[in-house]
């Protein structure tokens, strides 16, 4: 508690990591706290072969090992610790709280992520980057002239198997359950503009099968008892992970998305918000990029303070 940080970073993964190299590297005193792996969602990627400077491709822990390192090498510092609030003590401190402790700090990054709604069944994890995806901007190039399903009843589930229509052979879009739909006569429109997307409604998803890869998925209701696939696309609407700034006073929209400008500053001076919490681009090159961002505008902000 004596200790008082110039940047505290709430978040382990590419745009926590990042930030963490840019501010540690300026001569910031920087602490990452993260109450799960370091790396976040990254660390499910099977394979990312659209990061610049990989052009031979890797995996993302391999990715975000190199992170990891390049982070500790500069000075970071690692606590694995839940966070559970962020509090203005006054005009320059700020306090953030652990389930083990408390940090005084100058500057805030939230960098906290997202978290996917998971249809929770059996082969979705055994299966997860190995056929099941949450990401089909992320994953899609990967199933080329492939039968693929897509699992949502939102606009992310429509947009997205749009663009897959593009590349795979044949979308199945499922709203999820029984009782979802799509209801929006646009979209539906759209989609029955593509030859290649087939809507399959009034089913519960039961299983996810295959050996080395999905091979299919078992489906209750309806005509259909089963679908031969090569992938699945989990496409239910995130959730933020940001509950812990609610209390702060940091705005947020109608669905906990963390509201910045364009260098990452939320309403409260001297915290700021980088990544996917912020809702906008959920791929690991974006949420380097706001991490970035947002360690600069947190070295301006702490400079500011010192004047």
């Amino acid at each position: 508690m004596d200790v008082i940080w110039d940047v505290i970073i709430v978040g382990g993964g590419p745009a926590g990591l990042t930030a963490g190299i840019y501010t540690s590297r300026h001569g910031l005193k920087t602490l990452l706290l993260e109450g799960r792996k370091i790396g976040g969602r990254a660390l499910d990627a099977h394979w990312i072969e659209n990061f610049p400077g990989f052009p031979q491709g890797l995996t993302g822990p391999q990715l975000m090992d190199q992170f990891t390192s390049q982070a500790k090498k500069f000075g970071v510092q690692f606590k694995e610790e839940t966070v559970i609030g962020i509090n203005n003590l006054d005009e320059v401190h700020k306090m953030v709280s652990t389930r083990s402790g408390f940090y005084q700090t100058k500057s805030v990054i939230i960098a906290s992520g997202v978290q996917r709604k998971q249809l929770t069944i059996p082969g979705e994890t055994e299966f997860k980057g190995r056929g099941v995806s949450y990401c089909a901007i992320c994953d899609g190039p990967f199933f080329k002239d492939k039968k693929v399903a897509v699992v949502g009843s939102g606009n992310e589930a429509f947009s997205e198997s749009l663009h897959l229509a593009d590349m795979a052979s044949k979308v199945f879009l499922i709203p999820g359950r029984r009782g979802h739909s799509l209801n929006s006569e646009e979209h539906l429109e759209s989609i029955k503009r593509h030859n290649n997307i087939e809507m399959v409604e009034g089913v519960d998803i039961l299983e996810i099968c295959g050996e080395e890869s999905v091979t299919s998925i078992k489906l209750k209701g309806g005509h259909l008892e089963k679908l031969d696939v090569d992938g699945i696309f989990i496409l239910y609407e995130h959730v933020s992970t940001s509950d812990i700034i609610q209390d702060t006073g940091v705005t947020i929209d109608g669905s906990g998305c963390i509201m910045v400008d364009n260098r990452q500053q939320t309403n409260i001076p001297g915290i700021f918000a980088a990544g996917d919490c912020c809702c906008a681009g959920m791929q690991v090159v974006t949420a380097a990029g706001d991490g970035g961002k947002a360690a600069l505008s947190a070295l301006r902000y702490v400079k500011s303070l010192k004047n």
